[in-house]
């Protein structure tokens, strides 16, 4: 009988992971959508840094070669189901400033979505550069320490054209200029550090304390529930976590 119940428990655990494995590959194919369109339509990933960007996180997340092909040549069709980049703006319960990065093939529907969302979560949707004059998108490149050093990190990455480092317990993140983001990508590879993230962010100018911890939890229930929506890409806020 127990060894029943281990086995119910891993499949409905395995049905769970199966779940945001497909919302994981579904969210991966519309950025590479995205990156083709902005990108001007090229699907060349040595052209075009954005979908090469996108194409390494698809990589990174097991996503097979044809889905990534797929998402490429939808990209290159448009018609119908096409999808577009939409950014959202807004305060979090707590006061604090969010920016959403979304992918959609209906506009309409998503703003929909995500101001009910808002509303229903007692936060407030702002109008577009209400906050993003509060953030500044950089490129990041998350990198391991390993048996280094955060200071030999540095030595090791100041003349690969990053503009800022930061300490991430086991890991360290380098910023760069987001034009600049491949290129320091491939120096700091051929200086042999091991790469663990890369991606486009937008990294705010001044971090905001939430003290009272019934606000914050709250604030960071909103932020959790907001990256779970289908057609949420990405969110941003300049809450300080490290408080």
């Amino acid at each position: 009988m127990s060894g029943h119940s281990k086995w119910a428990t891993i499949k409905r655990q395995k049905g769970v992971a199966d779940i945001k494995r497909g919302l994981t590959f579904t969210k991966i194919s519309n950025a590479i959508n995205v990156a083709v369109k902005k990108g001007g339509g090229i699907t060349d990933i040595n052209s075009n840094f954005r979908l090469r960007l996108a194409v390494e996180e698809a990589r990174a997340n097991n996503m097979p070669k044809e889905t990534i092909e797929r998402a490429i040549q939808r990209a290159v069709g448009g018609g119908a189901g096409a999808v577009e980049e939409v950014i959202y703006e807004g305060f979090a319960p707590g006061g604090v400033n969010v920016i959403i990065e979304a992918a959609t093939d209906n506009t309409h529907r998503t703003t929909s979505e995500i101001k009910s969302f808002f509303s229903k979560e007692g936060a407030s949707f702002g109008r577009p550069g209400s906050v993003s004059y509060q953030f500044k998108q950089l490129g990041s490149i998350t990198v391991k320490k390993g048996d280094k050093s955060l200071d030999q990190i540095f030595e090791l990455v100041s003349d690969s054209g990053a503009e800022d480092i930061e300490d991430a317990d086991e890991n360290v993140i380098i910023y760069t200029s987001p034009l600049e983001v491949a290129k320091v990508k491939d120096k700091i590879v051929g200086k042999g550090l091991e790469i663990v993230g890369l991606e486009l962010i937008r990294k705010p100018v001044v971090l905001v304390p939430i003290t009272n911890k019934e606000k914050l939890q709250k604030t960071v229930n909103f932020l959790h529930k907001l990256e779970e929506l289908d057609d949420v890409q990405k969110v941003y806020s300049n809450l300080d976590v490290y408080q």
